[in-house]
């Protein structure tokens, strides 16, 4: 038996206007999806616990089938062990954006949480400088993907209260810097970032280009180390994880999967897709379990685009879930989990905790002439719900 999930980042929404009231995923044409809605079985399931942060480190342990209220920590450490930092028991790691801060009328607001989008190579530019003047002692700094980098503070603090970016776009970041214990220490490194981003020569480059570039770092996701136990231990099954994410990937090094990087996989909606699912299948015959995240549908909600959002759904639809379900076929008895994370509703430009609707396939069955398809509204209908996500794993599993 094969069994791979396929988690489309952020891909329910609420209804909305321009779109005939409609959600994006009911105004999609997304054929395959459809078609596994109504061969399998749909239904809804809550991958936030009461009481988390909607974010995509809780919702995806939850799809993983890590209960996270028994080994959430934060975000960042998941990231760090993606990029191979090992982090002490005192260590604190922290995620570093590159943003755009923007200032009118003495008013600081956050311009763009992704720097434009900046890119890896020069994402990974700036924060070698940064490391160069604000490096050393206490404070590592990693580069990452894109916007996406760490921060390091050894023995640092964690009774932290900070904000993540993409929830302020165009708000002042007034009430939202950071607070608590080491608060200070951490403005400091934000309020020098600024000195030395502005001054960078690539500042001017992207300007000139019409880009929107990088002039602070904004830190956010911080936690220690979690315990997890693997995938072998917890499923008995050998597995691999396909993100172009470090916060995925980082759950696979700590579920002890294999991480497979592909090529040209960039987390947005030029990302790889026909080299993910490819990379899938090879996966698949000499693996139990595959993990495959598409994050394209989540940064175009976060970025308020309609228009890119139907557009990555599409392709994670056509590019992703088509290639995925015909090729599986090839090793027999198979069962695919069709799931986003948690919600990203392009009105909020940020995540909720409210239930996601999932897929469970496993190939030729009746139609239920009953669902529509694969969308929000046709998942509530089916009655089919499940409190506690992180157990979507086990029903696939048929335990």
């Amino acid at each position: 038996m094969k069994y791979i999930i396929l988690l489309g980042d952020g891909m329910p929404d609420e209804s909305i206007e321009a779109l005939g009231g409609k959600t994006p995923l009911e105004y999609a044409s997304t054929p395959f999806m459809d078609s596994m809605a109504k061969k399998g079985r749909l239904g809804l399931a809550r991958t936030i616990p009461p009481g988390y942060p909607p974010g995509s480190d809780v919702a995806n342990l939850s799809v993983f089938g890590y209960d996270p209220r028994t080994c959430y920590t934060g975000r960042s450490p998941l990231e760090a062990a993606s990029m191979g930092v090992q982090l002490g028991p005192d260590d604190v790691a922290f995620r570093l954006n590159l943003v755009n801060l923007h200032t009118s009328n003495g008013t600081i607001s956050m311009g763009d949480y992704s720097a434009g989008h900046i890119t890896t190579e020069e994402g990974g530019e700036l924060v070698e400088s940064l490391a160069q003047e604000l490096g050393g002692g206490e404070f590592e700094f990693y580069p990452g993907v894109s916007y996406r980098h760490l921060l390091v503070w050894r023995n640092g603090k964690e009774k932290l209260e900070l904000t993540p970016p993409h929830d302020i776009s165009g708000k002042c970041i007034d009430a939202y810097l950071p607070k608590g214990d080491g608060s200070d220490v951490l403005l400091r490194l934000m309020e020098r970032s600024r000195d030395i981003l502005s001054g960078h020569p690539l500042y001017r480059k992207r300007q000139e280009a019409g880009k929107t570039p990088a002039n602070s770092i904004w830190l956010w996701g911080h936690g220690k180390a979690p315990r997890m136990v693997t995938y072998r231990e917890r499923f008995g099954l050998s597995g691999a994880v396909i993100s172009a994410v470090d916060l995925v990937r980082g759950i696979g090094v700590y579920a002890g999967l294999e991480v497979i990087r592909v090529p040209g996989a960039t987390g947005y909606i030029d990302t790889n897709y026909q080299g993910k699912a490819e990379a899938a299948l090879e996966a698949l015959k000499r693996l139990d379990f595959v993990y495959l995240h598409v994050e394209a549908p989540d940064e175009s909600s976060h970025s308020g685009s309609i228009e890119n959002k139907i557009r990555a759904i599409e392709d994670f639809d056509a590019k992703i879930v088509g290639p995925i379900s015909e090729g599986i076929r090839e090793f027999g008895e198979y069962r695919i989990l069709c799931t986003p994370d948690h919600p990203t509703p392009i009105r909020l430009m940020t995540h909720t905790a409210d239930p996601v609707p999932f897929i469970i396939y496993s190939g030729e069955a009746d139609v239920s002439p009953e669902v529509a398809g694969y969308d929000e509204k046709s998942a509530r209908k089916t009655g089919l719900f499940l409190e506690e996500g992180y157990r979507l794993m086990e029903m696939m599993l048929g335990r």
